[in-house]
């Protein structure tokens, strides 16, 4: 492909959206990790193992780290559906685990905004449900 047939404008087939519950994989995690503040770039290294630092992170926690039970996937799962219904996106596939989800979605949109109606759909759900206490962050 030549550099003038590139658009920049549009956007991919799908993205594979993942987002993890809350406290449940900390900065220096022996499974390594990213920093979303301009240093999670394709081809950089990742935040290495780090005793020192996961205690630290920890000890920030404003609640215990967060699991989805059963019931708990099945809603996040339905109102990750619920945003795709509303806002137009084609769902491919969806997948909420314990300290995760997965979804692989097309949409003419940012990847960053999917994600962010996917968790604000999610925790309004489960609120509403009445799975997840108010002062709980999923």
């Amino acid at each position: 492909m030549r550099d003038e047939e590139w658009d920049d404008n549009v956007f991919p087939m799908a993205y594979l959206v993942t987002f993890r519950c809350y406290g449940s994989w900390l900065h220096g995690d022996e499974r390594g990790s990213v920093d979303v503040h301009g240093k999670n770039i394709f081809g950089t290294p990742d935040i290495a193992s780090n005793p020192k630092l996961k205690g630290l992170m920890q000890k920030e926690l404003k609640n215990s780290p967060f699991l989805l039970d059963q019931k708990q996937r099945r809603v996040v799962e339905e109102s990750i559906r619920e945003v795709c219904r509303h806002r137009g996106y084609t769902l491919q596939a969806v997948n909420a685990r314990s300290n995760h989800v997965h979804a692989v979605v097309s949409a003419q949109s940012k990847p960053e905004l999917i994600i962010n109606a996917f968790k604000a759909y999610a925790t309004r759900k489960l609120r509403e449900m009445n799975l997840l206490p108010p002062e709980i962050s999923p």
